[in-house]
């Protein structure tokens, strides 16, 4: 997946026999605390700290084990249509915690299904979203996390592009622990935006886990992703873009008009209410001239 991960530099013996391929996921792709802090940044001007998740697609719940680890008050509700994987989460994540774990709640559900309750943060990230694959069904979907937010609350969701995002590409990357993630780019349609992508693990001994999973997904553009978040009701969308060229330690600020790169992240950020940028340096951000995207 084309989204950079800081891994632990834990090393261990894997095999394509012995490896899991959650596991693998989550060392290669996923950084939660990295995402909370963000969360953290975006809500900031709401004057508090955000307390209630749910996080959509939430595949084995890492980021709601870390954000009720993260704050005594916090509390998680993770969505996902997979039995397997979220039995996997509960065993590896969210039982360990222990007391800790009623302050997490999985539900296995379409998250075009209500949930109850209001949330501060909504967030669909890894792109899990582009499997809406049209127009009525994203805003169906941005709709109902909509009416799920406290009135304060933000939606965010994370976006990639730049002109090698369409390209057929296998994109390998040695991750610290024994084993190697490849992105695999095999299909874009120009006409329908459909995409196909497969993740790929390879290890020292020469086996590989083939389509360790696959992704049949709409690729979806900024400007439809800020039209349609706008047309469910967000009274407020604002594009999160990484200022450094430093994969490593990216800082996202808010931005309207940016530099294209060959491959870049991104995230996108709808608010309930209108944004209040509460400082000069905030609101000169907006404005800045065009910077560098994310590389992948």
């Amino acid at each position: 997946m084309p989204k950079k991960k800081r891994p632990s530099a834990t090393r261990s013996r894997l095999t394509a026999a012995t490896a899991d391929k959650y596991v693998l996921y989550e060392k290669s792709v996923q950084d939660p605390d990295f995402e909370i802090e963000l969360f953290d940044k975006v809500y900031r001007r709401n004057g508090r700290k955000p307390l209630n998740l749910r996080e959509d697609f939430c595949g084995a719940a890492l980021l709601c084990k870390r954000w009720v680890q993260s704050h005594a008050e916090r509390i998680a509700t993770g969505v996902d249509l997979d039995p397997e994987v979220l039995a996997w989460g509960r065993e590896n994540h969210i039982e360990p915690l222990g007391a800790d774990a009623t302050r997490v709640k999985l539900l296995q559900k379409d998250v075009l299904e209500p949930t109850s309750g209001k949330h501060d943060v909504i967030a669909a990230l890894n792109f899990s979203y582009w499997v809406f694959k049209t127009r009525d069904l994203l805003r169906d979907y941005f709709r109902g996390a909509r009416k799920r937010l406290a009135k304060d609350g933000i939606f965010i969701i994370d976006a990639y592009g730049g002109w090698e995002a369409q390209e057929p590409m296998l994109e390998p990357r040695r991750i610290p622990g024994g084993f190697t993630y490849v992105w695999d780019q095999d299909g874009f349609d120009p006409i329908s935006h459909d995409i196909l992508n497969h993740i790929h693990f390879e290890f020292p001994d020469k086996t590989k886990l083939e389509r360790a999973f696959t992704y049949d997904w709409r690729f979806w553009t900024m400007p439809e992703l800020q039209e349609v978040m706008r047309e469910a009701g967000f009274a407020d969308v604002e594009v999160w873009w990484d200022d450094t060229d430093n994969d490593d330690d990216p800082v996202y600020q808010p931005h309207r008009h940016v530099t294209n790169q060959p491959g870049w992240v991104s995230y996108v950020v709808g608010r309930v209410e209108p944004s209040k940028l509460r400082d000069r340096a905030a609101r000169a951000r907006l404005h800045k001239p065009p910077t560098q995207g994310k590389k992948r």
